[in-house]
This record gives C-alpha cells, structure tokens and sequence, in this order.
C-alpha cells in the first residue's frame, strides 16, 4: 500500500488511474474488456503505483454512450462480469493497496431503465412520468418539440413518445434526463451510492455534476428555449436553466450524508464544467469533496495557458476550505495529448477546434509530428505529477499512446459521429478509447477495411479504401484478448474498436524493457512524488517567474527540503538552479541546461 493510502484524506494527494473498461483487457475473448481484466492487472497497477483506480461504467448498458446509459445502476453488464466478478477485483485493488472509485451517472438513465419503461407505460402527468422531464409539443397537434434545445450529441434535445409528450434528453435519445425534483430518483441514488460503498468502493467520479438541478417553469420552455442555448454552459450567475444551478448543491450536501455513514468518509469527484470560480462549491468539503480542474485537458501548448491553469487550480484548491484540486490531462472524452501537442499549436483558439477538425478528416489535415507530441508529452507529465493536488491519469496515457484519428467511420462507436451534422460534425471520442496494447508479440494480421463500390458485380474485386493501407489488424489483439473465448472453442472475436499496427511499438511489454520509454518517466516520477513530496502532507504550492517561456513552482520535499519543477517552453536552453535534478523528461544540454519542449525536477537542501 502506498503510503498516501494510510491516510483517510488519502484521495486529497492520489493519483488515479482512469480506467476505461471495455478497453482495459478482455479475458473472455469476446474482444470487450471485462471487470476480470482489471484484476488480471492490477500487479501492473501497483507496480506503475497509482493510489487509486476510477472505473469508467461498467453497468448493464446498450453502449449508446460507451456505457454511460445505465440499465441498472446496481449490477454489473453481463458482458464484462458479475457481481462476484466485482467484489474480486476489489478485494484484489484493496490488497495492492488501491483504492477504488466508480462512476455514477445521475443526470440521466438509459431508456431500458425501469423507471423509464414504467413512465413510458403510465399516463401524462402521472408519478412514474414526474421522474423524467416530459413535456407537450408546440404546434397544433403537439408535433413539434417543446423548444429548440439541441443535444450534445446532436439533434434534438427533446423525443417524443407514443402518446404525443415529448421528454429531454441533452444527451443521446436512449439517455433520459431525471428529475431531480422527484422524492424518488433522490432515494434511488442515495440507494446506489451505499451499495457499491458496501462492496467495497472508496469514492464516486459524478458524471455531468452540473447538470441534475433544472430549471423548466419560471419561463415558457420556448423562451428559454431562444435565450439559452444548451451548449451555454459556463454563467457566472447561476441563472443557466440546466447548467450550475445553487439547487444542485443541495443534493450533494444530502449525498455528503451518505458519504459520512462510512469510516472512513467516501470521497466525490465532480465532473463540473463550470466557470472556476464555482469550482470550490462542488469540492466543499459539505459536498462532494474534489472537483475535476479541466484547465490543463484544455490548454494550448503554450506557457501562459499553463501557468494561468496551475494558478486557477490553487485558488480553487484554497477556496473549498480543506480540499485539492486537481489535474487532468487526458481522459476518455479528449484527444490524448501527444496528439494534441503534436498538432501546430493555435493561440486563442476555441476549446481543442484543431484536433477535432483534424479527426473529422481522419487525421489528414494538419501533420502530426509524433516525436514533438511525445516530448511535449513527456514534459507536461512532469509538470503535472510535481503539483499538490490529486492527479488523474488515464490509461494509455502511461505508454504515449497517440489519438487513432483514422479509425473507419463505419467502425465507430461514439453517438458524436453519428448524430452531428454540418457546422457541429464531429467524428467523436473513440480515437482515445482503442483497447489498449499490452504485448508486441500477438500482432494482429493487416485487417480488410474495405468495400465494394457501388459498381461491383459481387465478386469484390472494386474496392474503396476506408483507411490508410497497413493500418489496422484483424485477430490477434496485442494482448487484449486472449487467442481464444474463454471455452476455448471458437476463435477470439476482433477488439471492439480496431487497433492501429502502430500500437506494437508503445506495447506494455516493450515500454517495460525500455528505460528511456513513457513508462518508465511515469513509474519513476510517481515513486518520486509518493516519497518526497506526497509524504509531506503540504498541499500548497508557489509559481516562480523564471521568463515569459517557463514554466516553474516550488513546494516542500521530505526532509526540509525544496523541491522545484521547471518547464521550458521557449525555443533556447534555460539555466536551472542549484541543487539536484532527480528526474527530466529528456536529456540536459552537455552545458547542464534544459531544452526546449523539457521539463526537470530538481530538490536542494
């Protein structure tokens, strides 16, 4: 057990491994990673030395949202385990001494849900359909939608039933949103949280955490309807009708009571994309405890960005009162960041508008320059792993893997591709979500991502090419998958999301016998923070100006000492300071300088 875990405020300094399920390690063969993968893992878990695991959902789902259109927030999906399957990887998590933290998804459920199916079989107006927000049309007969909110998927925010009502859904249509102004969906929730607290969980990932309090009757819904858009999310006065609502932190204050019926207290983190200085609401210490701190998932490659996203992190850090920030630079939601910092950087540009443009055209757009991402990558690491605060990790992110920009569109998954259109297309979140590489030895053959054109006579000799030759593998899944189903009859089925042949190279298995590999900068700078700054309990830190190009703060190390991160962002070498540099994300000029695009960790007395 780290030694952070000893603590019962231990998630105030963890670093979480996020770990996307279904792209994790299948040992069924079913080409979809299981809750048993997790277990079969977890020595390498605890040997990368991570405090804690999040789970991205694993619950009974129709994968209309990767999961997070729950069937059954209580169970397990039966095509990644069991129950028992469950409490065995906790038991195994909480004997490497890890912690671990699931997603909860309160904002909606999935249409299969039974509350949904009981409101779709009850009458308008009536208990069952009060859990949901349903309304009537506008129009003569009811035929249009109550307003012209759009979902973030695309499309309508609104569908509408058999019988004529209309209900909301700001995600995809099979994603209902509840109301959270029903007695009942309050209890149903409160029920879900004891249950995995009693099966071992440690903490709670809230899903769209801004987004349960709504608003719907101080205005017609076809006013509110032209004066908020739903991608409108970040006011700074609490007025959004479905965003950032004061109301939304009275149900985390009543979660907050749950919480406290365990020793020690479970631990939230919020997923709260909120203007920064609402942050520290959500990571009260009354409420949920921590909030995601998106600014570093967001930022440019660019100095300022970055120090402007470190200093906004410790003011809110400050403000809750007793809590952390802390530190995302990828997850299952963005393009993975040697991608991002590979791509020509933009100043001012709107939210990662280049990386999605150049995955809209496959990757062709803008070149990739893998070996500039990669060292980028390597330094922002560095920068991140230093800070006070918990740090988020999230898988692939430990062996460099890039964003699969190329992935054939009729082989996605993610509902983005699917229902935008026109100005809002957007290929969507499956380039980060590829199951991830653990041998180099079980090579994939090359896959036939093709297909007849319209003129082919059937014997498939005219083809369109979906992908770049050589790209994707068929069969083998480095390591994925076993080479067969657990029955050991039938030959094991492709990973659910094709992976790129290029993935031999960032294997586990190769990173591991690599000293130089992200891997390796991962383990040793986790062990390094664990012992010298983790074990000092100080959760405070301080930027040092060191030239408009760095990027540098201080804080305490074990034994009195000081430890100091510097990040070189300009186009010369800088001088560091005096004292012992324990880690760098690439080698020093022959002169003792850090280049460009570097980042060091140094410790003086």
């Amino acid at each position: 057990m780290t030694a952070n875990n000893l603590n019962d405020d231990w998630w105030k300094q963890a670093v979480v491994y996020q770990i996307y399920p279904r792209s994790f390690k299948d040992v069924t063969g079913d080409g979809l990673g299981d809750i048993a993968g997790v277990t079969e893992k977890m020595d390498y878990l605890k040997n990368l030395g991570v405090d804690a695991i999040w789970l991205s959902p694993f619950y009974p789902s129709d994968l209309a949202d990767g999961g997070y259109d729950v069937i059954d927030y209580r169970n397990v999906d039966p095509r990644l385990g069991t129950m028992d399957d469950f409490d065995a990887m906790a038991k195994a998590a909480h004997e490497a001494g890890i912690k671990v933290i699931v997603d909860i998804v309160p904002n909606h459920t999935a249409d299969k849900h039974v509350f949904f199916q009981e409101a779709l079989a009850a009458e308008p107006g009536s208990p069952a359909r009060d859990r949901y927000i349903f309304r009537d049309g506008r129009g003569e007969h009811g035929e249009l939608p109550p307003n012209d909110w759009q979902s973030f998927f695309g499309g309508p925010a609104w569908a509408r039933v058999a019988d004529g009502q209309w209900y909301l859904h700001l995600f995809d249509k099979a994603q209902p949103d509840v109301n959270w102004k029903n007695p009942d969906i309050h209890e149903e929730f409160k029920k879900t949280l004891r249950f995995w607290s009693d099966h071992g969980t440690d903490g709670f990932r809230i899903d769209v955490a801004h987004g349960l309090a709504k608003d719907l009757e101080s205005k017609p819904l076809e006013e509110l309807g032209r004066e908020y858009s739903v991608v409108g999310v970040l006011n700074h006065d609490f007025s959004h009708p479905l965003f950032d609502r004061r109301e939304v932190h009275d149900i985390y204050r009543e979660w907050r009571k749950v919480f406290n019926e365990y020793n020690p207290p479970r631990f939230a983190v919020a997923e709260a994309w909120v203007v920064p200085e609402h942050q520290h609401l959500y990571a009260s210490m009354d409420e949920l405890g921590q909030s995601f701190n998106f600014d570093f998932a967001q930022a440019n490659w660019y100095a300022d960005e970055f120090r402007e996203a470190i200093a906004a992190g410790l003011k809110a850090a400050a403000e809750t009162g007793g809590s952390t920030t802390t530190w995302v630079m990828n997850n299952h939601d963005v393009p993975r960041s040697p991608s991002r910092y590979g791509l020509p950087q933009i100043k001012g540009a709107p939210y990662h508008q280049l990386p999605h443009d150049w995955l809209l055209r496959n990757g062709t757009t803008y070149p990739e320059d893998r070996e500039l991402g990669t060292r980028r990558a390597r330094a922002a690491a560095l920068m991140e792993l230093g800070l006070p605060g918990a740090a988020y990790i999230y898988q692939g992110e430990e062996l460099g893997l890039f964003e699969v920009a190329d992935i054939p569109w009729d082989h996605l998954e993610d509902p983005t591709a699917f229902h935008t259109a026109q100005a809002t297309m957007d290929k969507g979140r499956d380039g980060c979500r590829v199951p991830l590489p653990w041998t180099a030895a079980d090579e994939p053959a090359l896959a036939d991502f093709s297909r007849p054109t319209p003129a082919d006579d059937g014997t498939g000799e005219n083809h369109v090419p979906l992908c770049a030759a050589g790209q994707f593998g068929t069969g083998d899944s480095f390591g994925f998958s076993p080479a067969t189903r657990a029955e050991g009859v039938t030959p094991a089925a492709d990973p659910h999301l094709p992976q790129p042949l290029w993935f031999k190279d960032y294997a586990v298995d190769v990173e591991q016998a690599d000293p130089d590999s992200m891997l390796a900068l991962y383990r040793a700078a986790l062990a390094i923070r664990q012992e010298s700054l983790t074990a000092t309990r100080d959760t405070t830190a301080e930027q040092v100006d060191m030239g408009d190009d760095v990027v540098a703060y201080t804080r305490a190390a074990v034994g009195g000492r000081v430890f100091t991160s510097i990040t070189n962002f300009g186009n010369a070498p800088v001088a560091l300071p005096d004292g012992s540099v324990v880690l760098a994300s690439g080698p020093l000029t022959p002169e003792g300088q850090l280049p460009t695009d570097t980042s060091a960790w140094i410790i003086t007395q």
